[in-house]
C-alpha cells in the first residue's frame, strides 16, 4: 500500500494539462499585465492545451520574457509620469515569479477537481500502509532493534568509493547549478577553494601528524535499494527548492488543507512543511514500536513530534490566519539564517507588539537560552529534542543511523567544515545588518545580497536538504546536524566550554560490545 501510494505521488506532476489563463494572477503593475496579455492573444497561446509540464513552462517563461523585452524597448527612457522603472518594466525577479503565478493559475485536471480523493490516494495509502507494517512490531519481543541490518540492501549503506564519488557528483551538480542560477562566480570559487583546503588539512597535513588515521568502516557491497532511495530524495528536494513549477500538481493537492489552516493558497513550502509534519509522526510511531522498552527514547520522540507538529507547523500557520506573521517559535539562528533578513526585520516591526515579541524572543533565544539550558544539558537538549531536523532525523531517518562514519577522519572533517560553516553564518549575518542599518550594500567587493543568495542556495538548500536528508540512506541520518548545521557548532562550543553534559562509559559494566559506537547517529566513537 504504501508502494502504490509512493507511485501515484511520484506520477502526479504529469497528470492533467495547462491552459494560459491570466485571469488569477496578481500582476504587480497594469504594463506588465497588459503586455503580457497582448502577447499571449497574438500568439494564440491561450487557445492551446498542453499536457506536458515542461513545454508549457517553457512556452510560459518565453511569453514572459517577450513581454520583458517589449517594455524594456517601448519605455527606455521615456517613463510615464508617476512611475518608476519596475512599476513599467519587467525585472529579472518578477520573470520567475510570473511564470509561477501563470502555472498555477493554468492548470487543469483530475487533481484541481478532487484534490482530496489524490491526496487519499497518496498521503492516506501510504500513511495507512505504514501504520499496518508498524502495528505489529508492537506485540514482537522487546529490545531486538538492528537484527540483520547489515544484510538488508535498503540499509547497509555505501562502500567508501561509491559514497565519496556519489557526494562529490552532487557537490558539483549544486555548485554549478548555482553558478547557472544566480549568475555568481565569487562565492563558488571561494567554497571550492575552502573544500580544497579542508581537503588538504583532512588527507595530509593532519594525517603527516596523526600517522594516518583510520578509514571509515564501508560494507563490502553496496546496497543498491538505499541508493535509489537517496536518488529519490535528492530529485525531490531539487524539484522542491528549485524547480517548484514542476510540482504544481502536488501542491493543488494540499491546498484545501492550506485554505482551511492559514485562509492562503498553498505553496511549495506548505507541502513541505505538511509531508515533514506526517513523516515524523508516523515515523515517530515506528520509534514507539521499536524502542517501546526505552522510557527516554519514548518521551524523546513524543517531544520531537510535539514540537514539529505545534510550532512548527500549525501554529505558523493560525497565525497567518490571525494576520500576523509567519513565526517558528523553536527555530534559532544561526540555523534561522534569515532571522536578521531585512524583510524579516521589518516584518517583525511593524506588526505591532507582538511582532516585537517575536524579535526579542527569537534574540533571547540566541543570547540566553542557548547558552544556560546547553550548561545543564548539553547540546542535545535542542537537536534531539526540539529541533525540526533533528526530528526527522531521529524518525524518518532512524533505519540508517548506523551508516554514521566513525573514524577519526570523518571527525576531522566535521570539525572543519562546521565551523566553516558557522562563520559563514556569522559573517553573512553581520554583512546583511551592515546593509539594513546603513543602506550599503557593498563592503569593499563584497556584496551582502550576493552573499546572502548564496549561503540560502548553498547552506540553506543544498547542504541541509539535497546533502542533509537526500543522504539519509547513504551516509546516515545525521549528515547535515554533524556536518553543517551551524546552531550544532554554536551549541558544541558552549557544551565543549562551559556546560555539566558529558558523555562517558560505565567501565565497571561495559563488555566491549561496540554496540554503543556502532548505531550512534552522530559519529561518535563511544568506547574511545
Amino acid at each position: 500500500m504504501f508502494i502504490i501510494g509512493l507511485l501515484i505521488f511520484t506520477s502526479l506532476p504529469g497528470i492533467g494539462y495547462y491552459q494560459i489563463s491570466t485571469n488569477e494572477v496578481a500582476f504587480k503593475s497594469e504594463f506588465h499585465q497588459n503586455a503580457i496579455a497582448e502577447i499571449a492573444d497574438q500568439s494564440r497561446q491561450a487557445d492551446q492545451k498542453i499536457s506536458s509540464t515542461f513545454v508549457f513552462i517553457k512556452r510560459v517563461t518565453d511569453l514572459i520574457k517577450s513581454a520583458q523585452q517589449e517594455l524594456s524597448t517601448n519605455f527606455d527612457g521615456n517613463l510615464p509620469d508617476g512611475k518608476g522603472e519596475w512599476d513599467v518594466k519587467i525585472a529579472d525577479w518578477d520573470v520567475e515569479y510570473y511564470v509561477s503565478e501563470i502555472v498555477q493559475s493554468s492548470a487543469s485536471g483530475p487533481i484541481q477537481n478532487n484534490p482530496w480523493l489524490w491526496f487519499m490516494l497518496t498521503f492516506g495509502l501510504s500513511i495507512l500502509g505504514g501504520l499496518l507494517y508498524m502495528i505489529p512490531k508492537f506485540y514482537e519481543q522487546e529490545g531486538i532493534k538492528h537484527d540483520g541490518i547489515f544484510h538488508n540492501s535498503f540499509t547497509r549503506g555505501l562502500k567508501l568509493t561509491v559514497r565519496s564519488v556519489f557526494l562529490g557528483v552532487v557537490i558539483i551538480g549544486i555548485i554549478t547549478y548555482g553558478i547557472l542560477k544566480l549568475q555568481d562566480f565569487l562565492w563558488p570559487a571561494i567554497t571550492l577553494l575552502l573544500i580544497g583546503v579542508i581537503y588538504y588539512l583532512v588527507f595530509y597535513k593532519q594525517n603527516a601528524r596523526n600517522h594516518n588515521p583510520p578509514k571509515s568502516a564501508s560494507p563490502i557491497h553496496t546496497g543498491w535499494l538505499g541508493v535509489i532511495a537517496g536518488t529519490y530524495l535528492i530529485f525531490f528536494y531539487i524539484l522542491l527548492y528549485w524547480a517548484p513549477n514542476y510540482i504544481n500538481n502536488w501542491i493543488d493537492m494540499v491546498d484545501p488543507i492550506s485554505k482551511a489552516l492559514s485562509g492562503n493558497e498553498a505553496s511549495n513550502w506548505f507541502l513541505y512543511g505538511l509531508m515533514y509534519t506526517i513523516i515524523v509522526a508516523v515515523m515517530g510511531i515506528r520509534m514507539w514500536s521499536k524502542y517501546r522498552h526505552n522510557r527516554y527514547q519514548k518521551i524523546r520522540t513524543a517531544s520531537v513530534v510535539f514540537f514539529q507538529t505545534a510550532f512548527a507547523f500549525l501554529i505558523p500557520e493560525i497565525l497567518v490566519r490571525l494576520n500576523q506573521p509567519w513565526f517558528d517559535f523553536k527555530n534559532i539562528w544561526p540555523l534561522d539564517y534569515d532571522f536578521f533578513f531585512d524583510y524579516n526585520l521589518n516584518t517583525l516591526v511593524s506588526s505591532g507588539g507582538l511582532g516585537l515579541f517575536m524579535l526579542v524572543w527569537g534574540i533571547v533565544l540566541i543570547v540566553i537560552a542557548v547558552p544556560v539550558i546547553t550548561y545543564f544539558y548539553g547540546k542535545r537538549w535542542y537537536c534531539s529534542w526540539v529541533c525540526g531536523c533533528g526530528g526527522l532525523a531521529e524518525t524518518m531517518g532512524d533505519p540508517f543511523r548506523q551508516l554514521s562514519d566513525k573514524s577519526l577522519r570523518a571527525w576531522k572533517w566535521e570539525r572543519y567544515i562546521i565551523h566553516g560553516v558557522l562563520a559563514f553564518a556569522i559573517l553573512m549575518t553581520a554583512m546583511v545588518l551592515y546593509t539594513y542599518f546603513t543602506g550599503a550594500g557593498n563592503i569593499l567587493f563584497i556584496n551582502s545580497y550576493s552573499m546572502r543568495s548564496w549561503y540560502g542556495f548553498f547552506i540553506g538548500a543544498g547542504f541541509s536538504g539535497v546533502v542533509g536528508t537526500g543522504f539519509y540512506p547513504l551516509m546516515g541520518n545525521r549528515v547535515w546536524c554533524r556536518f553543517g548545521c551551524p546552531l550544532a557548532a554554536y551549541l558544541g562550543l558552549v557544551q565543549r566550554f562551559k556546560s555539566r553534559f558529558r558523555i562517558t562509559t560505565n567501565g565497571g559494566q561495559c563488555i566491549s560490545c561496540g554496540n554503543c559506537s556502532t548505531y550512534c547517529e552522530m559519529g561518535i566513537d563511544v568506547r574511545a
